[in-house]
């Protein structure tokens, strides 16, 4: 039998597998639809996420995905599509990446990439079917789950046939309807309507034409309505996300007119999906129940502002992944798996609140000023744009959602600290027990996230510390550990790099290794500061 079973194969749970069938784990992904949907839904891979898949092997490939590499990822707000430029923020292509252009300024090796889920789930599908031990079925629903002691029992139907199967662990990563989360009896708190939406996804190369006299990826438009018209292909393929009140009734809103109004006058398309749906802000109540574990949109929901939802499941995945697998390959006791709700729910708690208030600042009123012709539409816009400079650049540069989110208070983590709420703008690029490890190059030029061993890995950074004692605790306990020496990087002689990038523990040759290796890895809690 396959160890895992994943139920859902979206980003979450097709990151999990990939994740898990590297490290050495079978696992079996249910997935219920036979095809993927066609709309595009989240248009962003956060750079965390770009991370992740770069560990994984497939930031490349997804970086070339998606829009055209020479295409820019700005964001313009403009009255409409042909109206008034109101504001701008410029924002690189994916060419411009890829050459490294500016990279002695960013804080990672990999900046987010602007790319629908149309072509980053074909990638990580594609991926997944070519690891050994992971197979994946489509057509497959989950039915019922039953929970023992030493495994659970999974009920499945395809093509009206059930099985049950039997799985050490079984993921829920099958969305906000989630399947497993109802098995389980957990339900989400929070705010279940904070904006209802109408999105439609159009092909129309007449919009293509308009747009390329002033390329961007996103383009706010405050016609009747505040409206996104998100780029898909850099050419033809474009969505309209419109937004109104949580309690308007979207069933009399005319996507024909709603596209009209954003873009200021009609243009031929075709449309090819439309979608009336409302934004929320919910987590779960518990992110596990014995042997099941939920992650992704089945953990939790939020407004998709900045594609936060989909990336915030792929760090749910990156956790969840090296925790299962040391279980699994037994250099860590089940108890390791306590962890995974205290360190990914308070962040789900944190970023539910920081996205509402994002949410609450992007979706404020506009002036119908803005539209006058003459000075004092110039005026009105003038006002708009200086309210937008102060709000948007954190929401689309959102350095505090990718590296401000930390694990300080987990019992995996020694010597962390109380920390402030996280901000979706803010970060301090230091060190710090419970943060993933932050960006450095080496003298060759590779970043020191790429020398990180696929266990756990002590860098050294004061060539007179020893390592000695570290390599003898570990092979004694069994627990995979690398070490590289990284003279002057980090301010601190040693640190213990975990296998998701977060830093377990820093410190002097002065500690016993193995009581900080039998603590990171959960034989026993760690004391906070």
């Amino acid at each position: 039998m396959s160890e895992i079973l994943i139920v859902g194969a979206g980003p979450a749970g097709l990151t999990l597998a990939i994740d898990l069938a590297q490290r050495g784990v079978a696992c079996h992904v249910v997935e219920a639809t036979e095809a993927r949907g066609v709309n595009p839904r989240c248009n962003t891979t956060s750079a965390r996420s770009m991370e992740i898949f770069r560990r994984l092997g497939l930031a490349e490939e997804i970086r070339r995905a998606g829009l055209p590499e020479d295409y820019p990822t700005s964001i313009h707000y403009r009255t409409t599509l042909t109206g008034e430029d109101i504001y701008r923020i410029d924002l690189p292509s994916a060419g411009d990446v890829l050459a490294g252009v500016g990279q002695e300024t960013w804080p990672t090796p990999e900046p987010q990439h602007r790319i629908s889920q149309l072509y980053l789930e074909p990638i990580l599908e594609r991926h997944a079917r070519k690891q050994p031990g992971l197979t994946l079925e489509r057509g497959t629903r989950l039915v019922e789950l039953r929970q023992h002691d030493d495994h659970v029992e999974a009920v499945v139907e395809s093509a009206g046939t059930r099985r049950t199967l039997r799985y050490a662990y079984v993921v829920g990563c099958d969305g906000a309807h989630s399947t497993v989360r109802r098995q389980l009896g957990i339900r989400y708190e929070g705010v279940d309507a904070i904006q209802r939406f109408v999105s439609t996804f159009v092909r129309s190369p007449e919009l293509g034409r308009l747009a390329a006299k002033d390329r961007a990826w996103t383009y706010w438009t405050y016609g009747r309505r505040i409206a996104s018209l998100i780029a898909i292909d850099g050419d033809e393929l474009w969505l309209n996300h419109v937004a109104f009140a949580p309690d308007h009734d979207t069933e009399g809103e005319d996507p024909e007119r709603l596209l009209r109004e954003s873009v200021g006058k009609d243009v031929e398309h075709e449309v090819l999906g439309v979608v009336r749906w409302t934004g929320r802000r919910l987590v779960a109540q518990r992110y596990r129940a014995g042997r099941v574990f939920l992650a992704g949109d089945a953990a939790h929901i939020w407004i998709p502002v900045g594609g936060f939802g989909m990336n915030a499941g792929i760090q749910d995945a990156a956790t969840l992944a090296w925790m299962l697998a040391a279980v699994h390959h037994g250099w860590a006791p089940p108890e390791l798996l306590d962890a995974y709700e205290a360190e990914r729910k308070p962040v789900g708690d944190q970023f539910a609140t920081a996205v509402g208030a994002q949410a609450r600042t992007s979706f404020a009123d506009v002036s119908p000023d803005i539209h006058l012709p003459g000075p004092e539409g110039d005026r009105a816009r003038a006002e708009f744009a200086a309210r937008l400079a102060a709000t948007e650049p954190r929401r689309y540069s959102p350095d505090g959602f990718s590296f401000g989110y930390h694990y300080a208070g987990s019992p995996l983590v020694v010597g962390g600290e109380d920390h402030a709420e996280l901000t979706m703008g803010d970060y301090q690029d230091r060190l710090r027990p419970g943060f993933r490890l932050p960006h450095r190059r080496l003298d060759d030029g590779r970043p020191v996230l790429d020398v990180l061993g696929p266990g756990f890995t002590l860098l050294r950074t004061d060539p007179a510390a020893g390592t000695t004692a570290w390599v003898l605790a570990a092979r004694d306990l069994g627990i995979p550990l690398t070490v590289v020496d990284l003279p002057g990087r980090y301010p601190t002689p040693l640190l213990l790099v975990r296998p998701d990038q977060h830093v377990a523990w820093m410190g002097g040759p002065d500690v016993g290794p193995a009581g900080i290796l039998r603590t990171v890895t959960g034989r026993v809690p760690a004391h906070r500061r």
